[in-house]
């Protein structure tokens, strides 16, 4: 049994039919990712562009499938009805990329005269390309249905060319502008990291749409000459628009995602960092804060930070603050930084009146005290509970000394 390997064109024209759902796969998935947002702040123009942009780039994949233009055809009656309709969508979707990169770039903030006026330009233009395009494709004469070479099959049928020039000119001019926009804004000062990875994925993806319109209009070039090379058209054109796809929808989904796991992360470490501290007041308190099943990690986060500070508080008042001080300056003779000897200072002491049970008894507390730096850095005293280490050794160190100054005395 032998096997033949396969061409890089074989492969694609092997795998045509079902090579278009991958991308509306992930732009679809894109979509679902930034629905939550688009909804809860519709008000947003820029969210609601993002919405639809992906809409449009995943409806482009779904009708643009051999599928779904024999379907719609069928549908209509109209021998490649698809063609125009794709060619519309494909059109829409170039203004919709010019429209958020200009109000993206520009700011919500800026509604300057020049602002308005070459976002009225973009929609007229692109507008005015699509009515064109209805007109031209009511004119040709196209019966021959054609899946997957439309372009290049009627490269020189007169109207149906004009089409063809129609959408890949508006292509190709959205794809350089908006290219051009996008890396001149990568290379501006104070960018977000996560805004600037986007914007590079955005970048390379309609990079790779520039080569999709080389693709597609040397093939059409070719066959106005007399040639063929419709494999450019049929089988690298396909790869570069699902490439191209993918990384838009990575370059719209890295910030808002990124931000989000970012902010989660930075919740869930506060959580942990919590934990000593939170464990230690549990033992003060006799009980912790309730369970509560669908707490969200960012309520979670403040209701240990209430509870915290809540058994804290009147801990606080029985802090013997002698102790305290010779425990910072037990742990600035070890060699520690001052705020650090500071933290260590009242994270020891906070343990001593924990350990002589002084808690329950706050009526023979020591009073009023300023307790807003001690409550300020929980998290501090919090961490600082995981040196065990340090604080033994600055524990040992003030009963050093103050055995010390005793003999002496």
């Amino acid at each position: 049994m032998t096997t033949v390997a396969l061409t890089p064109a074989e492969f694609v024209n092997q795998f045509y039919p079902n090579f278009w759902w991958i991308p509306a796969g992930v732009l679809a998935a894109a979509l679902a990712i930034k629905l939550p947002s688009i909804i809860r702040l519709w008000r947003d123009p820029m969210l609601r562009a993002v919405g639809g942009l992906l809409l449009l780039a995943c409806a482009v994949f779904v009708f643009v499938a051999p599928s779904t233009i024999a379907r719609v055809n069928r549908l209509t009656g109209v021998a490649n009805f698809s063609g125009p309709w794709v060619y519309s969508l494909l059109t829409a979707f170039c203004a919709f990329c010019l429209l958020l990169i200009i109000s993206w770039r520009n700011g919500l903030s800026d509604r300057s005269e020049r602002t308005r006026r070459a976002m009225r330009g973009v929609v007229a233009v692109y507008s005015g390309v699509i009515v064109a395009m209805w007109v031209l494709f009511a004119l040709a004469d196209v019966p021959v249905e054609r899946l997957r070479d439309l372009d290049t099959y009627y490269a020189n049928t007169p109207y149906m060319r004009e089409v063809i020039v129609l959408y890949l000119l508006a292509h190709t001019v959205a794809a350089l502008v908006t290219n051009g926009l996008i890396w001149n804004w990568v290379r501006t000062d104070g960018l977000d990291s996560l805004l600037r990875w986007g914007l590079k994925f955005l970048g390379v993806g309609y990079a790779a749409q520039l080569f999709f319109d080389a693709a597609k209009i040397s093939a059409v070039v070719a066959r106005w000459s007399g040639r063929n090379v419709d494999w450019l058209s049929t089988a690298v054109a396909p790869p570069l628009a699902c490439l191209s796809a993918v990384l838009i929808a990575v370059g719209f989904i890295l910030p808002h995602a990124g931000q989000y796991l970012h902010g989660r992360w930075h919740v869930r470490l506060a959580l942990h960092e919590l934990r000593p501290l939170y464990l230690l007041m549990r033992t003060v308190n006799g009980t912790g804060v309730p369970f509560l099943l669908r707490a969200t990690p960012e309520l979670r986060l403040v209701r240990r930070e209430t509870f915290i500070r809540d058994v804290l508080l009147p801990l606080a008042r029985h802090i013997d603050e002698d102790r305290r001080e010779r425990f910072h300056e037990a742990a600035l003779a070890l060699g520690h930084p001052p705020d650090r000897a500071r933290t260590l200072a009242a994270t020891a002491a906070i343990l001593d009146a924990a350990d002589a049970g002084n808690r329950t008894r706050e009526e023979d507390g020591t009073g009023a005290r300023d307790t807003t730096d001690l409550l300020r850095e929980i998290g501090a005293v919090s961490r600082a509970l995981r040196r065990t280490e340090d604080l033994r050794a600055i524990r040992a160190q003030a009963r050093d000394h103050t055995d010390g100054r005793s003999l002496t005395g």
